[in-house]
């Protein structure tokens, strides 16, 4: 179903389409569908759900005398990697997303989620583990920004430069010096 509303997005513009059509476009009921996909937004939207404890789990993993910073950029190659399979469908779903102010508003909320579990991840790496703070809160979101203005970049791009240079360099222009 999220193909299909995709495909239809695509072809027709996210603003023109409706519940209805994206039902009829997967063979379904209107009910069905709102089921699987709370809205239109969450019917695009939803492949990127598990980014956020993807990227905290990474930032676990990488080894406890690693930077905070370090493991942050490192952290989000698990979300890098869902771009580097399907390059030509990424950039597809980056723009559409870009574009669509009503997908770039939820993507944005949906990543403000992420903030507190990135936040958590780093502090658990610490021995012993520290309570979360400011300082965590703030590296978790300027790391998401690094993101999204790498994934910016690569998108005007139209994908000619490598997202994962972007992101490093987007991540040196805040390191300490």
């Amino acid at each position: 179903m999220a193909q299909a509303a995709f495909e239809l997005f695509l072809r027709d513009g996210f603003e023109k389409v409706t519940l209805d059509d994206l039902a009829a476009e997967a063979g379904v009921s209107r009910s069905t569908f709102l089921r699987y996909f709370r809205s239109k937004e969450e019917a695009v939207l939803s492949v990127f759900d598990t980014h956020g404890e993807q990227v905290a789990d990474a930032v676990r993993a990488r080894p406890a005398d690693e930077d905070d910073w370090t493991a942050l950029r490192r952290g989000l190659d698990a979300v890098i990697e869902h771009y580097r399979r399907d390059p030509a469908r990424a950039l597809r779903t980056t723009r559409l997303v870009l574009n669509t102010p009503a997908l770039c508003a939820r993507q944005l909320e949906k990543q403000r989620g992420w903030w507190p579990a990135l936040s958590h991840a780093l502090t658990e790496r610490s021995d012993p583990p520290q309570p979360m703070s400011l300082a965590t809160s703030v590296k978790a979101a300027a790391a998401l920004d690094c993101l999204n203005i790498a994934l910016d970049h690569w998108t005007a791009s139209d994908g000619r430069l490598d997202l994962v240079d972007l992101l490093d360099e987007a991540f040196a222009a805040l390191t300490p010096r």
